[in-house]
C-alpha cells in the first residue's frame, strides 16, 4: 500500500493596487509615486522577491489602472501577474486576488499574504517573521506594532478620555491566513472592513499578533514620502 505524501505548505501573496490614495496629495495613485527613484510599489514588490517561499503573487488593479503595464515593463517582477479586478474598497480588491489566485490554481489550504502596496518599507526579513509565526497555526496572523504613544478619544475636536493602551495593537500588513478561510471570511463581512484580520474576526476567529516593526508603516500622507525615502537610503 503506497505510503502518503502530504501535500507541501505554499505561500501565496496578494498586494492590492486599486486605490488612488487622495491623502497623499499626488497627481496619480500614491503606489506609482516615485521614493529613490523607484516607483514606491516596486520597493514592495522586491521585499516579497526577496521571500523564496512565496510561490506567486497577485498585484490587483483598478480595470481602468494606465501605470502597471510600464512599471512591470522597467521593472519585470517575475513572482506577480497582475489583474485589473480591483473593486471599490479593500475588501472587494482583496476578494478579487483570491479567487484569482483559484483560478491559478492556489488551494484552500494554502496560505496567502495579504500587503499593503503603500507599505513600501516591509522586509523579507518581516515577511519571513510572519510565515515562521504563522505556518503552524490554526487561524492565521499579522504583522503589528505595540502602540507606544498616548491615545485619545475625542469628541467634536477635544479629549473627550484617554483610552489605556497597554492593550493595544497598531495593525500592520503583511496579513496571513489560509486561503479558503479568508474567502468564506470577506464573503461574510461588510465590504467596509479595513483589514483581512477583521473579517476574520467577523466569522469568530482570534488572529495573531506577530510583533512588527515601527518602520513598517503605510505611505498616507505627503510628509511620509520624505520619511519612507530617508528609512530606505539608510538601509542602503
Amino acid at each position: 500500500m503506497p505510503l502518503h505524501t502530504p501535500t507541501p505548505t505554499r505561500f501565496f501573496a496578494v498586494i492590492p493596487c486599486a486605490g488612488f490614495g487622495s491623502r497623499a496629495g499626488s497627481s496619480k495613485p500614491k503606489q506609482y509615486e516615485a521614493i529613490l527613484s523607484l516607483p514606491m510599489v516596486v520597493h514592495t514588490l522586491k521585499a516579497f522577491a526577496g521571500v523564496p517561499r512565496i510561490t506567486k503573487g497577485v498585484l490587483v488593479l483598478a480595470p481602468e489602472d494606465v501605470h502597471m503595464d510600464g512599471v512591470l515593463a522597467a521593472y519585470p517582477q517575475p513572482l506577480f501577474a497582475s489583474s485589473r479586478t480591483g473593486g471599490a474598497t479593500r475588501a472587494e480588491s482583496v476578494l478579487a486576488g483570491l479567487r484569482e489566485l483559484a483560478k491559478q490554481g492556489a488551494h484552500d489550504n494554502d496560505w496567502v499574504l495579504v500587503h499593503d502596496a503603500a507599505r513600501c518599507l516591509v522586509t523579507p526579513e518581516q515577511i519571513n517573521a510572519l510565515i515562521d509565526a504563522c505556518q503552524d497555526d490554526a487561524v492565521g496572523g499579522l504583522l503589528a506594532h505595540r502602540l507606544a504613544d498616548t491615545l485619545k478619544a475625542e469628541v467634536n475636536g477635544r479629549v473627550a478620555q484617554t483610552v489605556d493602551r497597554e492593550d493595544k495593537w497598531l495593525a500592520q500588513t503583511p496579513q496571513m491566513f489560509r486561503i479558503g478561510v479568508l474567502l468564506k471570511a470577506l464573503e461574510h463581512a461588510d465590504a467596509a472592513v479595513t483589514d483581512e484580520a477583521s473579517a476574520i474576526e467577523v466569522i469568530g476567529l482570534s488572529p495573531l499578533l506577530v510583533p512588527g516593526n515601527a518602520q513598517n508603516f503605510k505611505v498616507t500622507y505627503p510628509e511620509d514620502f520624505a520619511l519612507a525615502a530617508a528609512i530606505l537610503n539608510s538601509r542602503h
